[in-house]
């Protein structure tokens, strides 16, 4: 029997029955013939034509190209050329077809078994490299945007002191970077030009099988969604802000799904990376202008009692005596070592300060050369941990105990407040359509195309069909969003639940089986192309046993821990978040729908 794509995948072994005959002989199943998600495909298939495209990609990496400057790794293009290399044999060497990095295969619905039928493999793996346009400097414009949130850090900080802050934020950095580094070699792995990797779920398939599968799609799906409305109506409520409440709040919130509408119609991640390159450009001129004006002038006081590290953890340290407020105070440890909840709400920001990789896999996918993402990924974590460091030990330096939750809204003059409001609603609104754009292709590719045979995304039909669903998911999210009192707590405990599994969790348990699949291997056994059989000596616990030693066994045990903290972290900032929320059902709760802003005291 063979080792198919589910939880059976360890303890199978054997040939796959599934065989076409050609003239009475029997000949292997081509991979356009197999479902887009085919439980018979081995691990082992999976891993014989990863193989032969990473050596493919190797091969083109020797070839000549055009040079690029520092201006064009900076501002990466719009566009960028596929990877697409191989003549169709329909058109002439150079044509139209080539230049624009396609095939004949363009507009032929993919997701239909029987129309995949009539194209060739080179038509077949062609419309899998036309796909593949991103630059590894794209990708880390991509990775700063979706984790670059260093607002909060210097809240995080106050809540945690100099010596636990310091040191939890460098040790999240770590872990972030190591689970990074985990799908990127999974990845490698499985990834092909034959069988694409689309997503997250798609490499826990290949793993493990169906069931986790979808229940990695729907983790995914639900965060990518509770991040889209969660931009939708903070930045709607920086907008109520600066109105000095005089516009309706759910109009400032409306105009921001509205806005989705239109920056949502991005398709490609190459296209995408000059606008991540702006929002960091914004987040760093907002970082920039309020370490100034917060270094010249004294904190808001006004908001201390709402978002502040003190009143998180310490509420005397800024409750005014004879209108007169305590002054700035620091601590090296934990500033209320018997605050719990506290001290896991500053230790969850850490957690979550770097929870971005819930889009790793779909940055790969879209790569030219997937094995740069790892030059990207290190880089981009280098510097969002000095940026999160600088900035927050800062923060944390001038304001002590009253740095606020968003930095840039504890600053005292109104006029610097309503900047960095407006500043960052702009990187919001793209890191939104970034979150939007992945959530979309995720629909896109397990639902659409996989049950009710959608178009590709580079057909014609498909990218229409895309321009229609964005402003639906979009008003999706915003609804969502808008009726839910108390979102903002919602969404930590989804954080919790989702966030943290992605960037800390699911790495590492991917990795372990990944290494026990391939450190299962024996001489003689393996995928044979020639057949299309996969053939295993052994299976079940001896085959799973004699993986993990040869993963090597320090490996295996290395994984085996990080996602056992990882797991115990999250379970302490799901109770954190869901103690929070019950706390805050305790008050009116103000949605969406309302022209009230929760922001007016009034």
């Amino acid at each position: 029997m063979a080792s198919a794509g589910g939880i059976g995948i360890l303890a199978s072994g054997g040939v796959d029955p599934r065989m076409s005959t050609d003239a009475g002989r029997p000949r292997p199943i081509i991979p356009q013939e197999r479902l887009l998600h085919d439980p018979a495909v081995t691990f082992d298939e999976y891993r014989y034509y990863a193989e032969r495209t990473r050596a493919e990609e190797e091969e083109a990496a020797k070839l000549p190209g055009p040079k690029k400057g520092i201006l064009q790794i900076i501002f990466p293009p719009k566009n960028g050329p596929s990877v697409v290399r191989v003549n169709s044999g329909n058109s002439p060497p150079g044509g139209e077809d080539e230049k624009r990095g396609t095939s004949t295969s363009g507009n032929t619905n993919l997701a239909r078994r029987d129309l995949r039928l009539t194209i060739t493999d080179e038509e077949w793996t062609n419309a899998s490299r036309a796909m593949r346009t991103a630059t590894w400097a794209a990708c880390f414009y991509l990775i700063t945007t979706d984790v670059l949130g260093p607002f909060g850090i210097g809240f995080a900080i106050g809540t945690l002191g100099w010596g636990p802050g310091i040191g939890l934020f460098t040790a999240f950095g770590l872990a972030a970077g190591y689970g990074g580094y985990l799908l990127w070699m999974t990845f490698l792995g499985l990834d092909s030009y034959e069988f694409p990797l689309r997503n997250y779920g798609d490499l826990a398939f290949r793993i493990y099988g169906t069931i986790p599968r979808y229940f990695v799609n729907v983790l995914q799906s639900v965060q990518l969604l509770c991040s889209v409305g969660l931009i939708v109506i903070s930045n709607g409520q920086a907008l109520s802000q600066v109105s000095k409440f005089r516009l309706c709040y759910a109009v400032c919130c409306l105009i921001w799904a509205i806005c989705g509408f239109a920056i949502g119609q991005v398709r490609t991640l190459q296209r995408f990376g000059w606008l991540a390159n702006l929002a960091i450009w914004i987040n760093l001129i907002t970082m920039f202008i309020s370490m100034g004006v917060i270094s010249h002038s004294p904190p808001n006081y006004g908001v201390a009692a709402f978002g502040s590290a003190g009143a998180t953890t310490v509420p005397a340290d800024v409750t005014p005596v004879n209108g007169v407020f305590p002054a700035v105070k620091h601590y090296a440890g934990l500033p209320d070592p018997s605050s719990l909840v506290g001290s896991i709400n500053g230790l969850m920001q850490g957690v979550y300060a770097y929870g971005g990789a819930q889009l790793f896999i779909e940055f790969m996918a879209e790569m030219r050369r997937p094995r740069d993402f790892i030059k990207a990924m290190w880089s981009a974590q280098a510097f969002i941990y000095l940026m999160y460091m600088f900035y927050g030990l800062f923060c944390y330096g001038y304001q002590g105990q009253y740095v606020y939750s968003l930095a840039y809204l504890g600053v005292s003059p109104y006029g610097w407040q309503t900047v960095g409001n407006m500043l960052a609603v702009l990187s919001g609104i793209i890191a939104a359509a970034l979150y939007g754009n992945i959530g979309i292709k995720v629909l896109y590719n397990n639902v659409l195309m996989d049950i009710f045979a959608a178009p590709p995304l580079t057909t014609k039909p498909g990218k229409i069909l895309w321009a229609v669903i964005v402003p639906v998911y979009w008003s999706i999210a915003y609804i969502v969003a808008a009726a839910i009192p108390d979102f903002f707590g919602l969404v930590s405990v989804v954080a919790a639940f989702c966030a943290v599994q992605f960037t800390y969790s699911f790495p590492p348990i991917l990795a372990l089986g990944f290494l026990i699949h391939k450190g299962a291997m024996q001489d003689g056994e393996g995928f044979d192309p020639a057949t299309g059989a996969t053939v295993h000596h052994d299976s079940g616990p001896r085959r799973w046993l004699r993986g993990f030693l040869r993963g090597p066994w320090y490996f295996s045990v290395l994984n085996v821990v990080h996602a056992g903290a990882a797991l115990a972290t999250a379970g302490l900032g799901a109770y954190a978040a869901i103690t929070g929320m019950i706390a805050a059902f305790k008050q009116p709760q103000v949605n969406a729908f309302s022209c009230h802003s929760p922001l007016d005291s009034s």
